[in-house]
């Protein structure tokens, strides 16, 4: 038992934690369905994109989005190995584990003994792969959000760097600069304000005289892989335009703001503080007190950018440096007393993170459970087999969720009995799923989803001709998902509409208007040498 709060056995633990890593990929895939309870609108953002992706269109080329393109395409991809969309998500996180696994294993089997290593692997791998938003209840499973979770993830595993090895193995910087490059590039394209959090620390470490070496090899990577990226994908400068317009609508944080992101995360700042201050004490490190400033500082910034509450993962981050510095300075002394604050550190670590292992191991029990006992109603749209919706003791959430689900069926049947099919179809709402619903070829020029105060407002929003260019169908929701953002659309597209579209169709849920002379981009944009390119690849 010794062994593990000492540091003799520290190099095993790398297989440790990849074994946990495919115990938990393992939770996600094997029921081979996906039960979500929360934020259905935010899941269909990232589960209609994949199918734009796999229908041949681009992030930030073909739709705008303020995400990084591996969000899209990685469900892209596991809906193409699945065959549906509705069980991408599980897969996809599944597919995250696999790549942050190896990286976040070598960072702490070198730099971490296994009694702070091993439960802090876990808490970080349960992060990325518990289908929860950060800060929620057992019972609110979703998927939404998911990219804070990454982000968190990786960003605490490349912070653990600042500490270092203790295990010598061979062509150590090089695999430090692997692991750096892996964590940096997946927060880049994921979601850049993590990304470039990324980049900080990376030239922070430079500064390390002993360190720099890996630190300046994981940013020329970085540079190629940017480099690589762009001539692949080819977006890069339409992201930094979408970033750019979704930050004039909502980058700007006040004072009061920040203090109360700092309140709902006081007791996690209590104990990083107490840890800090006993490593500090020890230590007195001005290297280290630089890196716990930037974990208080930039993880504070992080989650004001968040639709999260609570969790700020760098202050774990911090505080499990602090506590590896502090076991550090143990003296023989030390050892010889009964009690030591230095001895008394992996506990107080322990404490800090435990209580969200515990959590999230009981959310991503309940999801596999749930999943393999196919539990809640189907969605019952096209290409989205796999997926259902449970009612678990959040009836606020089952209620607007279920009669949502309900209207995009209705919503379904309406566009499926159009003749001929619609070319184009848009929603007047947070998001505009249609396109994989109905199995219709997408539009170009729209945003993944639009959030009003987020991401569109009275004065930052896509230009009617522009965003209706390729729609030949508009779908107005009585009741939207998200009523302040269905309110404002119809404001600011309602004159556009009426000027070019004629409603066709009226329910208890939708009006319908339909373009009667489309306009020559809604025909090209979809026929290809004279044939429609309508239909999709998900079966």
């Amino acid at each position: 038992m010794m062994r593990l709060w000492r540091d003799e056995a520290q190099g095993k633990s790398f297989w440790a934690i990849l074994a946990l890593a495919g115990l938990f990929a393992l939770a996600l895939v094997l029921p081979g369905q996906a039960v979500v309870g929360r934020y259905v609108n935010d899941l269909l953002i990232f589960l209609d994109g994949a199918y734009r992706v796999n229908q041949g269109q681009v992030p930030n080329v073909d739709f705008s989005t303020a995400l990084g393109p591996l969000n899209f395409y990685l469900p892209a991809l596991a809906a193409r190995i699945t065959g549906t969309l509705g069980t991408a998500m599980p897969v996809a996180m599944a597919m995250v584990l696999v790549v942050l696994a190896p990286a976040i294993a070598h960072v702490i089997s070198s730099r971490l003994r296994p009694v702070l290593g091993l439960p802090f692997a876990a808490f970080l791998l349960l992060i990325v792969a518990v289908p929860m938003n950060l800060g929620e209840a057992i019972t609110d499973l979703s998927y939404g959000m998911f990219y804070n979770r990454i982000g968190w993830a990786a960003l605490a595993g490349l912070i653990l760097m600042h500490l270092r090895p203790t295990v010598a193995r061979r062509h150590q910087t090089a695999l430090d600069a692997l692991a750096a490059t892996v964590l940096a590039a997946v927060m880049l394209y994921t979601k850049a304000s993590y990304g470039l959090v990324a980049i900080a620390f990376l030239v922070l470490m430079l500064l390390d005289s002993k360190q720099r070496r890996w630190a300046l090899a994981a940013l020329c990577a970085l540079a190629a892989i940017a480099g690589l990226v762009e001539a692949l994908w080819g977006g890069t400068a339409a992201h930094v335009g979408d970033l750019r317009a979704a930050m004039l609508v909502s980058g700007d944080r006040t004072l009061p703001e920040f203090v109360d992101f700092a309140l709902r995360n006081l007791a996690d700042y209590v104990l990083f503080l107490l840890l800090v201050g006993f490593s500090l004490w020890r230590t007195r490190s001005p290297r280290d007190a630089l890196l716990y400033g930037f974990c208080a500082g930039s993880g504070l910034m992080l989650i004001s950018q968040n639709f999260q509450g609570w969790g700020i993962i760098t202050l774990h981050a911090g505080a499990v440096v602090a506590a590896e510095r502090l076991v550090r300075t143990m003296t023989t002394e030390d050892l010889a007393r009964p009690f030591s604050i230095p001895g008394a550190a992996p506990l107080l670590m322990l404490a800090f993170v435990l209580p969200t292992v515990v959590h999230c191991t009981a959310a991503l029990a309940l999801s596999t459970a749930l999943s393999t006992a196919r539990y809640g109603e189907p969605f019952g749209l096209r290409n989205y087999d796999g997926l259902r919706f449970a009612f678990i003791w959040n009836p606020g959430d089952a209620q607007s969720n279920g009669r949502y689900l309900a209207t995009l069926r209705e919503g379904v049947a309406i566009l499926s009995a159009m003749d001929p099919a619609p070319r184009g179809v848009f929603t007047l709402d947070f998001v505009n799923p249609f396109s994989s619903a109905a199995n219709l070829a997408p539009p170009r020029g729209d945003p993944a989803w639009q959030h009003w105060g987020r991401n569109v407002n009275d004065y930052a929003f896509v230009p009617p001709g522009q965003l209706f260019r390729h729609v030949e169908v508009v779908m107005e929701p009585r009741v939207p998902i998200e009523g302040i953002t269905g309110d404002n659309l119809r404001q600011i597209y309602g004159t556009y509409l009426a000027e070019h579209y004629e409603p066709v169709r009226e329910t208890a849920d939708w009006r319908v208007y339909r373009r009667s002379n489309p306009p020559p981009a809604v025909a090209e944009s979809f026929t290809e040498d004279g044939v429609e390119t309508t239909g999709s690849t998900q079966q």
